[in-house]
């Protein structure tokens, strides 16, 4: 049973910070891809970051130099460290894994909301 459980979502005034996690159980995150996705109401999932478990990372062009994805491999746990928030990162935001060497096995969490008022 693999189960990616997202907490820290909340509503933050625009410019606020916040901090997602992502708690893996049932896989070993040293061994996957891990990002983060984000998607609207009525709009389509997108990448927000992505952390590979060589350690590299990516993110949205939308999100640089706001944003910060890490992982504690220890802790089994990714997070998104969210700073300058916008009303446009008003979403639900989804934890992902992707194993990096069989990608077809991949998973997702339920999701946390985060708002940002206009």
């Amino acid at each position: 049973q693999v189960q990616l459980v997202e907490s820290g979502g909340g509503l933050v005034q625009p410019g606020g910070s916040l901090r997602l996690s992502c708690a893996a159980s049932g896989i070993s995150i040293s061994f996957y891809v891990m990002g983060w996705y984000r998607q609207g109401p009525g709009k389509q999932r997108e990448l927000v970051a992505t952390f590979t478990s060589r350690g590299s990372t990516n993110y949205a062009d939308s999100v640089k130099g706001r944003f910060t994805i890490s992982r504690d491999n220890a802790k089994n746990t990714v997070y998104l460290q969210m700073n300058s928030l916008k009303p446009e990162d008003t979403a639900v935001y989804y934890c992902n894994a992707v194993h990096a060497a069989v990608t077809s096995q991949k998973y997702w969490g339920q999701g946390t909301q985060v708002t940002v008022p206009s």
